[in-house]
């Protein structure tokens, strides 16, 4: 007869695995226990929190045997804060974990037959450097404490609640600096701190973009009001950063940039660099944040591509258009595909700023840019291409998109994706349909979090 664990009812546990959100897993003849801040080789104590008939989660009460993996965190509110959920496993196990997890998904879910993963499977691109500090953009939302006073800092995990960090070490250590004079600004003119409960406040989060390459950094208030409050104030506090802007939300809602943004300081745009190409990047700019795996991850793609100087290319989920401008220095022609105007508009003017004049930009989803084009353009090369490059969202592809895509019967499909789960499902459907997987490589884009990138090549079966 099966046990039946009740709430608080305290086990010893050997944790086996990670989660697909970094917590422990461990098991007991069989029935798994999920235990939040428990890492593979540990021993603990816990306790059961919630029993299911399949599964259960515990807390960790005590750690009896740590794991050889486990480190100090170097972050004092690792545990806490939602974000940085593997900083006490050593950065080589978090490596291993990412690219398990790779791997398995596409075993289990893609149906990818192991000797084949074994042949084509890639090591994952970690960072040669300390994997700390390497975010080029950070959001914190403000609030108050239970004592009245203005923090910020990040929610904890599924939860609004706001744990303070003056310093996230895996931003640029000037954000401290700038927070810092923005509170002192709220702190002299009476400014609130937005309150999400009461829809009252004014100052919602702030987002800090910084170019790596040119040292540049912008500042993007978002605000609960039609207008910034005392902004001559803030701009003689935060006169030496490169673009000082707003943006008005004024909604119910957990989206956090406003749709437009009004400049109020120095440029509209921080200017960065991948490679040889530079970008132009607003507050609402979608921007890959680690500049340096960032160029590992987009030389990967463009490897697998297989330019040879004469190929045309779609290129979905295009953004501001890096992968696009990347490929189309070696192809005859590229078009990417973009739902954000802004993106869209950002894109054309990085293809001006680059002199790259074989990039067309269209504005849309791409399930239903991508079927319109193929039904209208008949006689188009652009209906047969040789390669199309997708980046999708944590959702993947489209099933419309999928079809469309098959319909169009590239040579290569080059499939980035940032969750490995929907990548198989959807590599699984393109090898049910006339593609082979031939290469696979995850890139850390994200140390000390549970993500990973990944870069696959499908090849058209002869």
């Amino acid at each position: 007869m099966t046990h039946e664990y009740k709430k608080n009812e305290e086990l010893e546990l050997r944790i086996t695995d990670l989660g697909s959100e970094g917590e422990g897993i461990g098991k007991i003849e069989g029935f798994p226990f999920f235990v939040k801040g428990a890492l593979p080789g540990d021993k603990i104590l816990a306790g059961v929190t919630k029993a299911k008939k399949n599964y259960a989660f515990a807390r960790l009460i005590k750690v009896i045997e740590p794991s050889p993996d486990r480190v100090e965190p170097p972050c004092h509110v690792a545990g806490r804060c939602g974000g940085c959920r593997l900083q006490g496993l050593s950065y080589e196990a978090q490596l291993k974990f990412k690219s398990d997890k790779v791997y398995n998904d596409l075993l289990r879910l893609g149906g990818v037959p192991s000797e084949k993963l074994d042949e084509i499977f890639e090591p994952i691109m970690g960072m040669d450097s300390t994997p700390l500090r390497y975010r080029n953009k950070a959001q914190y939302p403000f609030g108050k404490d239970k004592n009245g006073n203005i923090i910020y800092g990040f929610y904890a995990g599924r939860t609004h609640d706001i744990i303070p960090c003056e310093d996230c070490l895996l931003s640029s250590p000037e954000n401290k600096d700038i927070l810092e004079r923005i509170v002192l600004w709220m702190k002299e003119f009476g400014i609130e701190p937005y309150d999400e409960r009461l829809h009252t406040g004014v100052v919602r989060h702030v987002l800090i973009r910084k170019s790596f390459a040119f040292d540049e950094f912008m500042v993007c208030l978002v605000i609960n009001a039609k207008k910034l409050p005392h902004e001559e104030k803030l701009i003689e506090k935060l006169s030496d950063v490169a673009s000082l802007s707003y943006s008005v939300n004024t909604e119910d809602t957990n989206v956090i940039m406003g749709d437009s943004y009004t400049t109020i300081h120095g440029n509209p745009v921080i200017r960065d660099r991948i490679g040889d190409l530079i970008f132009n990047i607003s507050p609402l700019s979608f921007y890959q944040v680690n500049p340096v795996q960032t160029e590992k991850l987009y030389k990967t793609a463009l490897e697998y591509a297989e330019l040879k100087g004469n190929e045309t290319v779609w290129d979905l989920y295009c953004g501001i258009g890096t992968i696009s401008l990347f490929l189309a220095c070696n192809a005859k022609k590229v078009c990417g595909v973009e739902i954000v105007p802004q993106a869209i508009d950002d894109a054309k003017k990085n293809a001006e700023n680059n002199d790259i004049l074989n990039a067309e930009f269209f504005v849309g989803a791409a399930e239903e840019v991508l079927p319109e084009y193929y039904a209208n353009n008949s006689s188009d090369d652009m209906i047969h291409p040789d390669v199309i490059v997708v980046d999708p969202p944590r959702k993947g592809l489209d099933s419309v998109c999928i079809d469309t895509i098959v319909k169009m019967s590239p040579e290569r499909i080059v499939y980035v994706s940032c969750d490995p789960a929907t990548l198989s499902r959807d590599v699984k459907i393109f090898c049910e349909n006339g593609y082979e997987l031939k290469r696979v490589r995850p890139c850390d884009m994200f140390p000390m979090t549970v993500h990973v990138e990944t870069v696959c090549l499908l090849s058209k079966k002869p």
